[in-house]
Formats: structure tokens, C-alpha cells, sequence
């Protein structure tokens, strides 16, 4: 177990203070690590988040079951749709949030597991809020609306043979998600979506290697239906807030979103409590709600990392990232990016 009180620094959020609390444990006759993470952030920019995620492997890894819950009180920033909106033309919006994602997934083969879910999503007291243009904050409010909602059932399909879901050096996972939302169960609009996230770790330059090659897979897509618009597929608004790093969280919006990410982790202590990183990106979005794509958006950069617990090998993960026209900055995590 680890608590850990931090200061970091994100575009996103300006400086903030955060106190986050890990646990990494092994159940009776599970292979797999299960953990329990939860965190306090208040940011430089007045926001609030509050994330609690299970990830729980029972007996024999039989079940997976993940909760992944969130509340966010979030001043934030929109741009437009598609990858070729102005960077020099985004709004801020206030709204506050609530996430909450159950599920439960059973062993139908070795490290296959099938299941399903429900995922609920709120965001209300949405308002435009930029100073000195009252005009375009109404225009932005009447067309985003006061509350955003999405409710439905899922279902879910995984792969995974990583030992160490926290932080990982062997092995792959894949998960794919089958997202419905309708009406008849309060949302907003009847849509349907599908995650295909695959990720694989290699042993670098050589299968002794202590250092690790992470690959990334990530594509979001609207199947039918419209989903509203802060639940578009988004720079920065994955289950964790890490696609992107190199641009602000939402730069990017559209229908549907690709997206891929290599990263070398590699130790610089030898005793692994210091390590770095250096990664490199690469996203692209349908533009307008349309089924087109217009750009490819790159992002590179480094980072360091430092051992906070040994024996779930949980990172303190601090990284910079640079995008196009001049974007950069820091992003911080407690355990790895992916």
C-alpha cells in the first residue's frame, strides 16, 4: 500500500495538489495483481477530481471485476471538432461530472475473459465562460445544452496475459467494448460506440532486458447515433486521461478517433527506484461528425520515473510531452501511461 501527497503540473490543470492512495494485492490462487487506487486533486484552476478504480482478479482468476468511478468539478477547454481546429480559438467551459463504469468479466479460456457491464455518464451546470464574450458563451451553452447524459449497457471482451497490471513488462492486453446508450434508460440520445484497446510489452533490446517496449492501440469510434458532445471520442479523455501527451486534454475532438503510441522504458538506477522514458504519438479524427479524416496529429517526449512501491511496481510517472504549432507540457500520473 502507498499514500503519496504530490504537487504536479499539467496544461490541463495548471499546478494542483493531489493525495493518491494505491494498493496492489494478490487474491488466493490469482496470477494477476489486483489493485485499488483512489486519489484527491485540487487544481490551480479551481477543479476537483475524484477517481476511484478498482481492478479486482478473484480465486484462480475466475472473475475480473473493474469499477471505474469519477467526479470532476472541471473548468476546462473545447476547440471545435476534427484536427484542424485553431489552437488560438479555444473556449472554457465549466461542468461538473459523474462517471461511473461497472462491470464483470468471467473466464471462458486461458487469460480470456467475456462479460458485461453498464456505463453511466452525467455532466451538468455546463456553461461557456470565457470573459468578455458574453455573446459566444451563449451560443456555446444553448448549443452544448445544461446536462449531457449516456446510459446503457456493455459488453466487454478481454485479453490478458500481463502478470503486473500496473505497471507491465511482458505480455499483451487486449479489451474491446461495445458501448449503447438509449433513451428508454435516461440518455440523452440513443448511440452506439466501440473501444478496441490493445497494448503490448516487450522486453528491450533483448528478452533478458530489463527495460521494456510499450506499443498502443487505441481507437474509439462511433458505430451509430450521435453521442453528445463532451462523450465524443477526445485528446485526452480515455479511462485514464493519457492519449495525447503533447497537447491540452480535449484539443482534439471528432466522430471517431485512432490512435497509436510507442513508449521505451528503461532504468537508469539499478536497483530500478529511478527510470525514464521516452515515447512518441500519433492521433487522428473525423472532423464536422463526419466519417472523413483530415490530419495526422503527432506528439513526442520523455520523462522520469520513481518507485513508489516495490512490490506492486507502482511509478511516480512525471513526463513533458511536445505537439504541433508550438503545443507542450507536463503530465503526471501515479502508475504508467498504459
Amino acid at each position: 500500500m502507498a499514500i503519496v501527497p504530490a504537487v504536479g503540473y499539467t496544461l490541463q490543470t495548471g499546478f494542483a495538489g493531489i493525495l493518491s492512495a494505491n494498493i496492489g494485492y494478490f487474491n488466493t490462487g490469482s496470477n494477476k495483481i489486483s489493485s485499488i487506487t483512489t486519489s484527491i486533486t485540487y487544481s490551480q484552476y479551481q477543479q476537483t477530481i475524484v477517481p476511484l478504480v478498482l481492478n479486482i482478479w478473484t480465486k484462480n482468476d475466475k472473475y475480473n471485476i473493474v469499477s471505474d468511478n469519477r467526479f470532476i468539478d472541471y473548468p476546462s477547454s473545447i476547440y471545435g471538432l476534427g484536427g484542424r481546429t485553431d489552437p488560438n480559438k479555444g473556449h472554457t467551459i465549466d461542468f461538473v461530472g459523474l462517471k461511473l463504469h461497472e462491470s464483470i468479466l468471467r473466464s471462458v479460456g486461458k487469460n480470456i475473459y467475456a462479460g458485461v457491464g453498464y456505463y453511466y455518464d452525467q455532466f451538468w451546470n455546463i456553461k461557456a465562460i470565457n470573459l468578455g464574450t458574453r455573446r459566444i458563451n451563449t451560443i456555446i451553452t444553448k448549443e452544448l445544452g445544461y446536462d449531457e447524459i449516456a446510459s446503457g449497457p456493455v459488453l466487454k471482451f478481454l485479453y490478458d496475459n500481463r502478470e503486473n497490471q500496473i505497471n507491465p513488462t511482458q505480455g499483451l492486453y487486449a479489451n474491446f467494448v461495445l458501448r449503447n446508450s438509449f433513451t428508454f434508460l435516461d440518455g440523452d440520445q440513443n448511440f452506439k460506440s466501440v473501444l478496441i484497446d490493445v497494448r503490448k510489452y516487450l522486453p528491450f533490446p533483448h528478452k533478458y532486458s530489463k527495460n521494456t517496449l510499450a506499443l498502443w492501440s487505441y481507437n474509439w469510434l462511433t458505430l451509430s447515433g450521435t453521442p453528445p458532445y463532451l462523450l465524443l471520442p477526445s485528446t485526452g479523455w480515455d479511462d485514464q486521461y493519457n492519449t495525447g501527451r503533447g497537447y491540452i486534454q480535449g484539443r482534439f475532438r471528432g466522430r471517431n478517433m485512432v490512435y497509436l503510441e510507442g513508449e521505451y522504458r528503461y532504468r537508469i538506477s539499478r536497483n530500478g527506484l529511478i527510470g525514464g522514458v521516452v515515447f512518441a504519438n500519433v492521433e487522428n479524427f473525423s472532423g464536422d461528425l463526419s466519417q472523413q479524416y483530415n490530419t495526422l496529429l503527432p506528439g513526442y517526449g520523455l520523462g522520469i520515473r520513481v518507485k513508489l512501491n516495490k512490490h506492486s511496481g507502482t511509478n511516480l510517472c512525471v513526463d513533458y510531452g511536445f505537439g504541433k504549432n508550438g503545443s507542450g507540457g507536463f503530465y503526471v500520473n501515479i502508475g504508467e501511461v498504459f
